[in-house]
Order: structure tokens, then C-alpha cells, then sequence
């Protein structure tokens, strides 16, 4: 533990990784429930592995930006800790896989010696704020949004109001109208405009989510001034902790929110929600994402190109000009988005005299380069050919988006990421002219949640199972007719027929053939889609799903030589229910003392919110003493009224509706802090005598 008071500078995140370490040596020795651990491990970005005593870890990398040396040092961790390999997410995030859970704390501290985090990057939280990985560089961008995700992330990670939410909460900033980082498709999406006064702002999607039951974001603000855009999210969330579902995970998206509530109520009580807030106005500092160092001035001379057909293929897919007069950017296509970390360290060295120092992780697995010469696009297509990253059609038909699937995921019921190479084959092979095209998206999930983005594919698919008599056999669901559409809209798949796995190729031909011959000259996918309609695709597929004709092979799930077991273990992404009542007691006091660690440090608004969490962990631990159980916040304030206000039990001089918020009534100041928090304190003391007094009855 020494250690990581003296490696780092950031008394904050040493205390964070001081705090985990014990946590995890407090559940070794049985001090703290599974579920209540695996609840904060989760928070710091350590997920549990479909195989059993290793886990998975997350590194949060705020719209997908990391410089050469925080590569490096992503590859170093993972040859320390874990499997020597770095996994790209659709998220933007890094994940390296196989590590030791008593090794995460000094994992995490040797990588915050190059400022990356781990921090809320899975759990009930404010997950990876995500962006276009053009942004900056994007000739039709209004203005640069980085700045603004950046400041995003800072202002939230850490933040009270968002450590312990119903579920994860997602955020994404578009670089344009084109829309490339799915805005719709996120409980947050924001895109940039401009208004007549030559004044920033954004317009606003809320509500959006994908997983089983993907909806499409609301348009609730068509220009929300840029001051306005921190506010604006704080009260979300804000409505998002005291409304959302909290027993039933399928239901506790904020998506479900406003299909509880309706779109016009959950916007009255965001507006309602607004005096409680931090602040009423938040200034981003749009220099927080300075330029990256730029590559020198280099003369390169004849350079003769290794494949010049792959090269001119290459050139016509993987680059276009930036905004910046002379300058570049250069896609690398990254197959099932894994990198070996030894091809990593070849890949920064190869980089480093030729591009910018920034790379950008993008939403479909690959990496963005910025600032490239177009004198040394020869020798950077050279290097990236020896490294074998070279491959032509970035986000075209052949660069299939996918989850790890079953490789690594508790939640995977099929494999996605063999299945992902081999219709990259398909496409190269017998398709090659579809390199240039990037109207259609493939993208594959292991199961219906949607981490490869199915839901929102022109041809997706996601992992399933089937039933042929006594036998069981991977599969997979067919959706097609997703995607995006543009400046905040977009649609989702039609679920269109179930076929046995090994059969999915033929899915892919059969559509694509069929695009070529009928659809009408230049209309794109979904219009072609629309025009056919639905049942004349199941019609079309319907073959394929017949059991009758069913082979041995059928049986076999991709990259497997074994017949398929189906087998779920039990999902983290989303965080778990904590009902047990010594830990909701024991969570009260925590909350306590950082309300009184805020209050001490001047954060006023801090340690209101820490305390209204006393209060509600308080009241959830007694109701559970009654067998209560309630799914929201607002049904824990209604039944504490209920069963122990109304009947006498408790005596509070008012109700505890009344009591608890106070919290949206008054601004964030030193006196109502001091109040609010002095009236948590005693409730807290009450709620301890009463359960005494149960236990000793």
C-alpha cells in the first residue's frame, strides 16, 4: 500500500486504489457480501470473466483519445497483469482480460502514472463519455466537441450524483449532422449547431438505448446553449436516481423512465430538478484537448509500395482530408478489434515520425491517426502492411463490428468473434467491390445486449440458441433495416428469423445478392429494405431456419470443434441489487462521513447529495426489515411514510417526503447544507435505534 502514496501525485485516485485494496482484502476475509463487492469492484472498472477466479478489466479512455505513450503503457499493464492482448470496444474503452483480482489495485496505479483510469468504467455509473473520433478534425463540424466530452467526463467522474445509479447511464457527442457517434441510441446524445448569433450549443436526444429492447432516443432540445450543458445532464441523472427501476435490471434503463412516466412528465421533473443543481451555468474550457504534438517536416524520398494495388484500395477507403489545410486522417481497420501488445509497441514506433500524438479509438473496433503528411502516406502504408493493419474498407461492408461473444463474456450464448473474421473473409473474397461501400453496416452481438451494436446494423446478428428435439444448437437472430439516419435519428432492426449459427454465412450472401440484383440504381440499403419490406426477407431467409435438414456440423458453434453447450453465467454490466439490510446500514455511515468530507472541503452540493443517500439507504434498510422491498427512490419515500411515519413507529415532525426533498426546494448553499445534513445524521441515529430495538425484540 505504501507504494501507491509515493508513485502518485493525485492524492484522490491514490486514495481510490487504497480503498479498493482494502475492500478486496476486507472480502477475502468475508467482512464484505458478494453482492455489495462486486457492486464497487464493478465502479472500478473490474468485471468478472466467463472463466471462473479471473476477471476483466475496463480502462476508461474519455472519447476514445489516448497519446503514444498511454498505449505503451496500456500494452505494459497488460503483459504485467494480464493476457498480452488489448481489446478495442465499441464504447471507445480498452479492455484487457485474465487478470488476477488481488493484482487490480497496483494494476490501476501504474496506469494512472500516465493519467488513465479506471474509474467508472462499468457498474451503476456515468460510463465512458464517447464522440466522434473525428471530432477536431472533421471538415463538417460546426465546432470541435472533444472539449466538451472532456469536460463531461471531469465534471461527472467522481461526482455524488451518479456512484450508485438504477443502472449504467451513457453519454455521446456527435462531431456533425452525419450523426457517427449515434447520438439516438444513448440516454444522452448530443450533436453540435450553431444559431444565428454565431453562438455554440447542441441538440439534445434523450432516452435512447440499445440491449434487448432497443429504443430510439427522444429530440428534446433542438439548441441547448453550451453553458447549459452540464446542468442539463446533472438533472437528468438526478431524475434518473430517484425514478429509475432498481430490482428488475431489464427494466432500470432511464429509457423506462420515460415509458413509465411519458416524455412530457420526465421533462417536468428535469426541469423541477434544476434548483438542486451544482451549478445553474458550467463554462467548458475549450482548451482541455490541445492539438496533439505534430510529426516533423520529413522528406521521404522514393519509397516503393509493397502492394500497389492493396495501396490504392487503401487510399480510397482508410484516408480522407481534415479540416486542417496539408493534413490527414488515416484509418487502421483492426480486426475483431484485438491488438497483441507487441504489435501495439510496433505500431507506436512506426507512428511516432508520422502522425500526430493522438489516436482515437472509433465506435466500430478500429483506430483513427490525425495529422498525417500525405508525403508519408507510402511509408506509413508500408509499415502498417508489415504489421498486417494495412487491410482496405475501413467501416465499409467487410469491417464487421463485434462483441468478444463467448470467448470471454459471462452473457455470451454464441460466438461472435470467429463468426466476425469469417464474414470478413466472405466479403474480401467474393464481395471485394463492397470495400467501398460504407452505407451498409454488419455488426454481431454474442447475445440480445447489444454490445456489437446489432440493433442498429443494416445486417445484424446476436448469439442465441435453438432446439432441435432433445438437442440444443447455437444460432443466431437475423436483424436487419438498423442504422443510422442522421442529426439524431436513427432506427432499429427488425427481428426478422432465428437461424442455426453455421448457416448465418449464407444469410449474408443471400441478402447481398439479392441488394445487387433488385435493389433500384444508387438507393442506398434502408430505402431498399423499406421498399421490400420485412416479410420479404424472412420469405427470402426462411430456408435456412428449417431444422429438418440439420448436419452434425449445425451442432458446432463457430471456432468450436466440440458440439454447443449453452451456457449464461451471470451478467455485471449493468451492476447488481444490494438488499441486504447491515450493508445498507453500513453504506449509510460511509455516505455520512463523505458527506462530512464534502461539507468540510466547501462542497456544498456534494454533501447535500451525499446525504440525501443516507437518507434513503437508511429508510431502504428498515422497510427491508418488513420485507418491503421497493424498486425506485420515490417508492422508498412513499413507503416509508407508509409503514412507519403514518403508523406512528417513527416520529420525524413531518413526513419523510417532505423531509428528503428539501433537496430539489433549495439551492445548493452552505446553510441548507448544513441543515440537510444535521437532519440525515439524526435520521440515521433513529433508524440504527429502531433496528436495535427489532433485533432485540
Amino acid at each position: 500500500m505504501q507504494s501507491f502514496r509515493t508513485e502518485l501525485e493525485n492524492p484522490i485516485v491514490e486514495q481510490d486504489i487504497i480503498t479498493l485494496e482494502k475492500k478486496i482484502r476486507a472480502f477475502r476475509e468475508g467482512k464484505i457480501d458478494d453482492e455489495k463487492f462486486r457492486s464497487l469492484r464493478l465502479a472500478r472498472g473490474v468485471y468478472g470473466q466467463r472463466q471462473p477466479g479471473v476477471q476483466m478489466v475496463r480502462i476508461k479512455l474519455p472519447f476514445g483519445k489516448v497519446t503514444f505513450k498511454q498505449l505503451l503503457r496500456i500494452a505494459d499493464v497488460s503483459d504485467e497483469y494480464a493476457s498480452r492482448n488489448l481489446h478495442l470496444t465499441t464504447r471507445q474503452d480498452i479492455q484487457i482480460h485474465y487478470v488476477s483480482l488481488d493484482r487490480t489495485p497496483q494494476l490501476w496505479a501504474d496506469l494512472e502514472k500516465d493519467d488513465v483510469t479506471l474509474r467508472e468504467a462499468c457498474g451503476n455509473t456515468v460510463r465512458n463519455v464517447t464522440a466522434s473520433p473525428t471530432a477536431g478534425i472533421d471538415p463538417q463540424e460546426p465546432f470541435d466537441v472533444s472539449p466538451y466530452a472532456q469536460g463531461t467526463f471531469e465534471y461527472f467522474l467522481r461526482n455524488p450524483v451518479n456512484q450508485d445509479m438504477p443502472r449504467k447511464f451513457k453519454i455521446a457527442f456527435s462531431s456533425s449532422d452525419e450523426d457517427t457517434a449515434y447520438s439516438y441510441a444513448h440516454d444522452l446524445g448530443f450533436i453540435p449547431k450553431v444559431n444565428g448569433n454565431g453562438d455554440r450549443g447542441f441538440k439534445v436526444m434523450l432516452g435512447g438505448g440499445l440491449g434487448a429492447q432497443p429504443i430510439l432516443a427522444n429530440i428534446v432540445e433542438e439548441f441547448l446553449a453550451e453553458d447549459q450543458l452540464i446542468p442539463y445532464i446533472e438533472t437528468v441523472i438526478r431524475v434518473f436516481d430517484r425514478y429509475g427501476e432498481r430490482n428488475n435490471r431489464n427494466k432500470a434503463r432511464f429509457k423506462y423512465v420515460i415509458q413509465k412516466f411519458g416524455l412530457e412528465e420526465v421533462l417536468r421533473l428535469i426541469q423541477v430538478e434544476r434548483i438542486a443543481n451544482k451549478v445553474k451555468s458550467y463554462k467548458i474550457d475549450i482548451d482541455n484537448v490541445p492539438v496533439p504534438a505534430l510529426p516533423p517536416q520529413t522528406e521521404f524520398g522514393d519509397v516503393t509500395i509493397t502492394n500497389p494495388l492493396g495501396y490504392e484500395q487503401w487510399l480510397a477507403t482508410n484516408i480522407f482530408e481534415q479540416k486542417q489545410k496539408g493534413f490527414y486522417g488515416v484509418y487502421i481497420k483492426v480486426q475483431t478489434g484485438d491488438i497483441p501488445t507487441d504489435k501495439a509497441r510496433k505500431l507506436v514506433a512506426l507512428l511516432q515520425p508520422l502522425a500526430g500524438d493522438e489516436i482515437r479509438i472509433t465506435q466500430n473496433q478500429g483506430l483513427l491517426l490525425k495529422y498525417v503528411r500525405k508525403e508519408a502516406f507510402a511509408t506509413l502504408y508500408n509499415g502498417l502492411a508489415e504489421l498486417g493493419m494495412a487491410a482496405p474498407g475501413f467501416d465499409s461492408v467487410a469491417d464487421v463490428t463485434t462483441c468478444p461473444g463467448t470467448d470471454t463474456c459471462n452473457l455470451g450464448i454464441s460466438n461472435s468473434m470467429t463468426f466476425a473474421r469469417v464474414l470478413e473473409d466472405l466479403i474480401y473474397n467474393e464481395y471485394e467491390d463492397l470495400i467501398y461501400n460504407r452505407d451498409i453496416k454488419v455488426k454481431i452481438s454474442g447475445c440480445m445486449n447489444s454490445c456489437g451494436q446489432h440493433s442498429m446494423a443494416h445486417i445484424g446478428f446476436h448469439g442465441s440458441s435453438l432446439k432441435a428435439g432433445a438437442k440444443v444448437l447455437p444460432s443466431m437472430q437475423v436483424m436487419l433495416g438498423g442504422g443510422t439516419v442522421g442529426d439524431g435519428v436513427g432506427r432499429a432492426g427488425d427481428r426478422v428469423i432465428k437461424i442455426p449459427a453455421k448457416r448465418a454465412t449464407n444469410v449474408l450472401r443471400m441478402v447481398l445478392d439479392d441488394y445487387k440484383i433488385n435493389s433500384i440504381e444508387n438507393e442506398v440499403f434502408h430505402n431498399y429494405y423499406d421498399r421490400q419490406g420485412k416479410d420479404y426477407f424472412y420469405q427470402m431467409l426462411k430456408p435456412l431456419a428449417d431444422l429438418t435438414t440439420l448436419t452434425d456440423e449445425d451442432f458446432v458453434d463457430w471456432g468450436h470443434v466440440e458440439s454447443y453447450e449453452k451456457a449464461i453465467g451471470v451478467g455485471e454490466c449493468a451492476g447488481v441489487v444490494i438488499d441486504l439490510v447491515a450493508t445498507l446500514l453500513f453504506e449509510s455511515d460511509e455516505k455520512l462521513e463523505w458527506a462530512n468530507e464534502s461539507f468540510a472541503a466547501g462542497a456544498w452540493a456534494d454533501a447535500i447529495y451525499h446525504s440525501y443517500n443516507v437518507f434513503i439507504n437508511s429508510a431502504k434498510a428498515l422497510l427491508l426489515d418488513k420485507g418491503v422491498n421497493s424498486s425506485t427512490q420515490v417508492g422508498i419515500i412513499k413507503e416509508f411514510d407508509a409503514q412507519y411515519v403514518a403508523t406512528g413507529e417513527i416520529e420525524l415532525g413531518t413526513s419523510f417526503n417532505d423531509l428528503i426533498l428539501q433537496i430539489n426546494q433549495n439551492e445548493p448553499s452552505e446553510e441548507f447544507a448544513t441543515a440537510y445534513k444535521a437532519a440525515a445524521t439524526s435520521f440515521l441515529e433513529t433508524v440504527k435505534a429502531k433496528r436495535e430495538a427489532v433485533l432485540q425484540s
